[in-house]
């Protein structure tokens, strides 16, 4: 006899129930909480019936079934962690919609045994792979919040310092919060005298590992002191406002770029990391990243399946005399993966020599008629093809594919 174990995640505890494939009900479903009591329990409940005769579905919830889900893979259980979408479709399938954890769980249930054959057991990732995309998950937050202190800072300029923000670059970035942090106001600069105030600037960058560059921003923001109007005064509370905004962004500056250092020594470790990163416009920041998106591609049957993970995919849709032509992206996939690829587009449409196979190809999409950004997500959709070709040959070589 065949088991279905359906279990309704929540914060902090999930309600489960057990069937059998020809609907009998084993367990009425009951709660436990993600402690080692509430896992202790849900063992207890199904220690009895052979592993090989039990299989587990649980909704993917993002972080919420972490706990239960790893106990479970340590114990050797058949375990499915099934799309969120695809169980609100098969929930919903009723003609009346009545939702409750225990009505959840049930249906869970039911789903397991109805798919019994069709389940694909959850791949526990390489411990690699895992912290990869751990640490991805937090790279993306400090980016988050380090655009919104951005944002402010290029605010706080247009308030006190009016055109300061545009005398920065990618290169002059840090030094330029620096000398804003103390010289935020164009009356504090041209009380100094220029000599004194180059001379200043220049010990700044020098101690921050910029040569050559501090003494030609210098005289740049003392010129525009000079003939800027600043529409707030100069008093304790901008200062206060400057000194929060700019100590906030270079701790994230520094989170992020900390985070993205440690990603590219674990990527470094996995053969596929030399076939990305040959690839122009992937940097370290970027290679490491799609790495951590992607994961395992041997988990994948085919480069379509990628595509499809990364919500590339445009489905057919066809009833009768009609059939669609013009589809859309589906977007059911990966949303980071999708992001990550777009930023490698717009990097390699940038810096990348027109001779690129990549380049060449979102340009002759261009020339078709197509938007821009269009253009870049039909490249995507070819990186990804490429990637996965060249990294399943690679793993093959190595004969551990």
């Amino acid at each position: 006899m065949k088991y279905g174990v359906g279990i309704d995640i929540s914060k902090g505890k999930s309600t489960i129930a057990i069937l059998s494939i020809t609907g009998e009900v084993i367990e009425e479903p009951f709660e436990i909480n993600h402690d080692i009591n509430g896992l202790n329990l849900l063992e207890e409940k199904i220690k009895d019936i052979p592993k090989e005769d039990l299989k587990i579905v649980m909704e993917e919830t993002g972080t919420y079934h972490l706990p239960i889900l790893g106990y479970l893979l340590d114990k050797g259980y058949f375990v499915v962690a099934e799309n969120a979408l695809k169980i609100k479709k098969y929930l919903d399938r009723g003609l009346r919609k009545a939702k409750t954890d225990k009505k959840d769980s049930y249906k869970l249930a039911e789903y397991c045994c109805d798919n019994w054959y069709k389940l694909n057991k959850v791949r526990e990732n390489d411990e690699i792979y895992d912290n990869l995309r751990f640490l991805s998950r937090q790279y993306l937050g400090h980016i988050a919040v380090q655009t919104k202190q951005k944002i402010n800072f290029s605010n706080l300029c247009d308030l006190l310092f009016p055109g300061y923000y545009q005398l920065l670059d990618e290169n002059t970035f840090i030094l330029g919060l620096e000398i804003f942090k103390k010289y935020y106001h164009p009356e504090i600069v041209i009380n100094k005298k220029q000599s004194q105030f180059v001379n200043e600037i220049d010990k700044l960058a020098k101690k921050l590992g910029h040569k050559g560059v501090g003494i030609t921003l210098a005289n740049k923001i003392y010129t525009l002191a000079q003939k800027t109007i600043s529409p707030r005064p100069n008093n304790k509370y901008t200062q206060l406002s400057v000194e929060c905004c700019i100590d906030e962004l270079i701790l994230t500056i520094k989170s992020s770029t900390k985070i993205i250092s440690e990603m590219d020594k674990l990527a470094r470790e996995l053969p596929e990391y030399s076939v990305i990163n040959k690839i122009p416009g992937c940097g370290k920041k970027l290679t490491s990243r799609v790495i951590a998106e992607i994961g395992d591609v041997r988990r994948f049957k085919n480069a379509g399946s990628i595509i499809a993970y990364a919500g590339l995919d445009a489905p057919p849709y066809q009833s009768g005399q009609f059939e669609a032509t013009n589809r859309h992206i589906s977007k059911r996939g990966n949303k980071y993966l999708r992001k990550t690829g777009y930023e490698v587009m717009k990097s390699i449409k940038s810096s990348c020599k027109s001779d690129n196979e990549l380049k060449s190809y979102i340009i002759k999409k261009e020339n078709e008629g197509k938007l821009k950004k269009v253009a870049k997500i039909a490249g995507l959709n070819k990186f990804l093809r490429m990637y996965y070709g060249i990294v399943k040959k690679k793993y093959k070589e190595l004969e551990i594919w």
